[in-house]
């Protein structure tokens, strides 16, 4: 596991959502980034906005969900318009998901999401014993597979550990702020004692790796499937040996189809060209 890895027309201060229009799902797969944060929260959303590029339109969604008690007024709506010139609303029951704007859970309710649309739930467990960053991870993880991208922030306990294991397990990306930077380490700690993470990094590092993620999936994506050669192949089945001896896994017997979405996933989320370069990263890690 690596430690160091590899809007135009939006407004600063947009209307909050209304009328059929933001109900409207679009079709076009774009990543949706789910950061979950507790104690220190507010600085660490507030530094992640920060350190994006004011002028680059990320063509991500972004999900934040913070440990709040239900009675309690968020200011993070306010805080983060002062950050980013993306439209931030507060999540609404049945709003569906755009590109390109900040998403807020409400503090009232459990969060989840399917097919592209947020799903507003009274909370199952008494106060104390939620987890509401795990339960929205796990639902983006089900939803949008290899389009989830689960971020933990500063914050106290373990929420988080089971979603970033979700997503990683559907072949979505995984960042966690590193320990030595946040004002509270628990919840980063225990997300990369989970072992489902890909890069572990200074917040103002995280946009510039999340754009260069996205720039590499997408560019990927638009190529023609690489053609098997018998180097390729012969290359895949010693990356197989190599799961299975240290994870117990057999990947022989996937549909080659799967097999290969799931290697060119990873061989951008570790910024290597080719699967050679690949399994050489996986012998030295």
């Amino acid at each position: 596991m690596p430690t160091e890895p590899p809007n135009g027309g939006l407004s600063a201060n947009p209307p909050q959502p209304s009328g059929p229009s933001h109900q409207e799902s679009t079709k076009t797969r774009f990543p949706i980034v789910g950061i979950g944060a507790s104690a220190g929260g507010l600085v660490a959303f507030e530094r992640f906005f920060r350190s994006f590029p004011p002028d680059v339109n990320p063509d991500m969604a972004f999900v934040l969900v913070q440990h709040l008690a239900p009675n309690h007024t968020s200011i993070l709506a306010d805080l983060i318009r002062n950050y980013t010139p993306m439209p931030v609303y507060e999540v609404e029951d049945g709003m569906s998901v755009r590109p390109n704007c900040v998403y807020i859970k409400p503090p009232t309710h459990d969060m989840a999401i399917l097919n592209g649309t947020f799903q507003l739930l009274h909370p199952a467990e008494p106060r104390g014993q939620r987890l509401p960053i795990d339960y929205f991870f796990c639902s983006l993880a089900q939803d949008q597979c290899q389009f989830a991208v689960g971020i933990i922030l500063s914050g106290t306990g373990s929420d988080g550990s089971q979603g970033v294991r979700a997503i990683k397990n559907e072949g979505g990306l995984v960042m966690v702020q590193s320990t030595e930077s946040t004002e509270f380490d628990g919840m980063p700690r225990s997300a990369i004692q989970s072992g489902a993470v890909d890069f572990v990094s200074d917040i103002g590092d995280m946009p510039a790796q999340l754009l260069a993620f996205t720039s590499r999936v997408a560019s990927t994506q638009a190529q023609l499937p690489v053609k098997r050669t018998v180097e390729i192949e012969n290359t895949i089945q010693k990356i197989f040996v190599l799961l299975k001896t240290r994870a117990g896994h057999d990947f022989s017997f996937y549909k080659p189809n799967t097999i290969d979405r799931r290697i060119e996933r990873r061989m951008a989320v570790n910024q290597v060209d080719s699967h050679e370069e690949y399994l050489k990263y996986l012998l030295c890690h």
